[in-house]
């Protein structure tokens, strides 16, 4: 708990120093998708403390109230969780209980093997050896990447695919589509952290594994080449990814001081993006580049599943899918 506790000083003290005062986006609202995007990013993995209160309002100069409340919102969507006496923590992401399920049904069809064995009559011994030596025949197991912006989407299912075995299938969907377009046989749902309260809405019978994403290799490389001097914009669709694109900039530019990041939206941002030298866009607004000059860059802030995360988090829950049937991944847990 001390490395967590450490691990969580230093995330907040870099989202701090990410939040607009200038803004016309209310500090709330970063702050609010400053935490969220820690967790997204696996800034603050799950089970660590959160700051207390009074601790993280002081260091911020908000009211306690304003802090409290931006808590209650990330407990309420399902980020964070309250213990009474000890604190606020990164929510778990509910792995380890379809693990857990899992596990019990192994259990369950271990027990009708046995009693299969001895009505057959083979010994434990025997039936060990059998079980043994039987050939594998893993389930094939259909995956939902479920996001915001279709590309996006699409571009995180692509940079799963090469982990997942063969026969197996992941597809891309948006949150909006799912209305007209809701896929058949999925055994597990993957999505993006932020998203993983709201999918577990649409699919309460299925396992939902929460992702890590980091920026890409090519945006980590396009902010380090900003010149120092350059005027830089960041545009986002979402007020409450700005502070994420801002601690971005400062982690991978950090030697580029003009920045201004405003909304998609914002009624000044015709003369914002007419100042900038550098335009950088959340995926979902690429429109910007069409009204951009010559002499003006744009880069998209786009991100990609954290291979750790695939390995520590998706594949075992992709594995503990396996050899269900339809009938049982409908089966709410």
């Amino acid at each position: 708990m001390p490395d967590q506790e450490i691990q969580s000083d230093d995330t907040v003290e870099r989202l701090a120093l990410a939040l607009d005062r200038a803004s016309s986006v209310p500090v709330s609202v970063q702050l609010r998708g400053a935490l969220e995007y820690g967790i997204a990013s696996g800034d603050l993995a799950p089970g660590t403390r959160l700051p207390s209160v009074r601790r993280l309002a002081a260091r911020l100069g908000l009211s306690p109230v304003t802090v409290s409340n931006v808590y209650a919102a990330l407990q309420e969507g399902g980020h964070v969780k309250g213990r009474v006496g000890t604190g606020t923590f990164v929510a778990d992401d509910g792995v380890s209980h379809h693990q857990a399920q899992a596990l019990r049904d192994i259990e369950r069809r271990i027990g009708e093997l046995v009693r299969l064995g001895q009505e057959a009559g083979l010994s434990r011994a025997e039936l060990a050896y059998r079980v043994s030596t039987a050939p594998e025949r893993p389930g094939q197991v259909r995956v939902l990447m479920l996001g915001t912006f279709q590309d996006a989407t699409e571009a995180y299912a692509e940079d799963i695919r090469p982990y997942l075995r063969a026969g197996d299938e992941i597809i891309a969907r948006t949150t909006e589509r799912l209305a007209r377009d809701r896929p058949e046989g999925i055994a597990l749902i993957v999505v993006p952290r932020t998203l993983r309260v709201e999918a577990q809405s649409y699919f309460p019978g299925l396992p939902v594994v929460g992702i890590t994403l980091i920026p890409k290799e090519a945006t980590r490389i396009a902010l380090a080449a900003i010149p120092p001097q350059a005027q830089v914009a960041a545009i986002s669709y979402f007020p409450e990814f700005l502070p994420a694109m801002r601690a971005g900039i400062m982690r991978f530019a950090p030697h580029v001081s003009r920045v201004t990041a405003t909304i998609r939206d914002d009624d000044n941002l015709s003369a914002i993006l007419s100042r900038a030298d550098v335009v950088i866009h959340s995926t979902g607004a690429e429109d910007l580049r069409q009204g951009l000059r010559s002499d003006q860059t744009a880069i998209e802030y786009r991100h990609t599943p954290d291979s750790h995360a695939i390995e520590t988090d998706l594949l075992p829950a992709i594995d503990a899918c396996r050899g269900r049937t339809p009938e049982q991944r409908e089966q709410k847990p």
